[in-house]
């Protein structure tokens, strides 16, 4: 008996050496690590409690991806040990944190979500234009007055949240450097006019202005192709025109232009083929009349559209020619006035009526451009030599 227990435990002896040696050819086992890392954290003093909850137990910082302190009642920041390039998204929102460090921010190069949302801030650093790869920035709830120009320099931003600040203006040339926005989110500020550059924001889909002191909106909205809700509402006495271009909006869905001081409605509503919500109530309006508005969107789709269709049919045919309009009314176009049989380039004296000749512009009315070149090659850029004769166009010039 005691033979066969020997023998017993001899083979089971045997069988676990053999696991163990299988277990061994699989290879270390990789435990997934936890890419959100978040600890308890009162507040942040010199940086040592944000380094305690970033790296944790076990945690190490160049393996992080996020990094999410909100919560916390955190009234400061500093730069700490924590590699912070590693970080793709910080959260520090619903904090007391009143300044964010300059070398902080400049040191968390691959981000591309930060939320700043519910603090004290009253600035942005200006470090933040470093940030070339964010995307999506939240700052709003805070008490910013204005946004740093070096925000433009963020080229890679889609979203850009800064509802209840205090802003009375944004960046002016904001629209020619973000060119991939999407979404513009400002409304609960100060703001009296949206930036004319706003109309360059060719991927912008929804633009939230509402509840400011906007006293007009840009004119050249036209270009916003792919803009799909527009809210303007709420701005209340201040806001008492819409442009004509708001009607141009070709992907328009939503717009919400409400309890404004707004009496007329631009005729090019009815140009908005791929609106579904159409909100205009609050308004003093007398065009469209309120028994149109009653009526719902379609009705006041057609009224607009009858009215823009009149409007065209007493539009006087001289201001339809070859785009001179536009020219005439900025007085940057030179014509020579002409009349069948005289080529143009030669007047006779005492033929006023040929100068009121419908198509033709009165010379003395309008300022002459010389040219945009050097003294010498002036006259080539003279749009007298661009209207004269082919003969005089391509003979060389005149010096004196």
């Amino acid at each position: 008996e005691d033979m066969m227990g020997y023998e017993h435990m001899n083979q089971m002896t045997m069988t676990t050496t053999g696991m163990m040696k299988n277990f061994n050819k699989v290879g270390p086992i990789n435990i997934p690590r936890k890419k959100t890392t978040r600890r308890s954290v009162s507040a942040i003093d010199g940086g040592a409690a944000a380094t305690a909850a970033a790296a944790g137990e076990g945690d190490r910082p160049q393996d992080l991806k996020t990094l999410d302190l909100s919560g916390m009642s955190l009234a400061s920041l500093s730069a700490s040990s924590i590699n912070l390039a590693s970080i793709s998204k910080l959260d520090l929102s619903n904090n007391n944190i009143q300044q964010i460090p300059e070398s902080l921010v400049a040191r968390m190069l691959n981000l591309w979500k930060l939320d700043l949302h519910s603090n004290q801030l009253k600035t942005l650093p200006n470090s933040i234009g470093c940030l070339s790869k964010l995307k999506v920035l939240n700052v709003s709830g805070n008490n910013l007055q204005a946004l740093p120009k070096t925000i433009e320099d963020c080229r890679s931003l889609e979203e850009l949240n800064a509802n209840f600040n205090d802003l009375t203006t944004l960046p002016d040339t904001i629209g020619f450097e973000l060119t991939n926005l999407t979404k513009l989110s400002v409304n609960s500020n100060k703001l009296i006019v949206l930036p004319s550059s706003l109309g360059h924001l060719t991927s912008l889909r929804v633009l939230d202005a509402r509840l400011n002191h906007l006293g007009s909106l840009p004119e050249d909205l036209e270009n916003l192709v792919n803009l799909q809700v527009l809210n303007v509402s709420q701005n209340f006495q201040h806001l008492k025109t819409l442009p004509y271009s708001v009607g141009l909006l070709i992907s328009l869905v939503e717009l919400d232009v409400s309890y404004n001081g707004i009496k007329v409605l631009p005729d090019s509503i009815g140009c908005l083929r791929k609106i579904q919500k159409l909100s205009v109530e609050g308004n003093p309006l007398v065009s469209p009349p309120f028994e149109v508005v009653e009526n719902g969107l379609e009705a006041v789709k057609q009224y607009m559209s009858e009215k823009m269709t009149e409007s065209n049919k007493k539009t006087p045919t001289k201001k339809k020619l070859w785009g001179i309009g536009k020219m005439v009314k900025f007085k940057t176009f030179h014509g020579l006035s002409s009349s069948p049989g005289r080529s143009p380039g030669r007047r006779t004296g005492g033929d006023r009526h040929g100068d009121e000749r419908e198509g033709f512009i009165n010379v003395s009315d309008y300022r002459q451009i010389d040219g945009i070149a050097s003294p010498r090659h002036v006259s080539l850029f003279n749009p007298r030599r661009l209207l004269s004769p082919l003969s005089a166009y391509f003979s060389p010039p005149r010096y004196r």
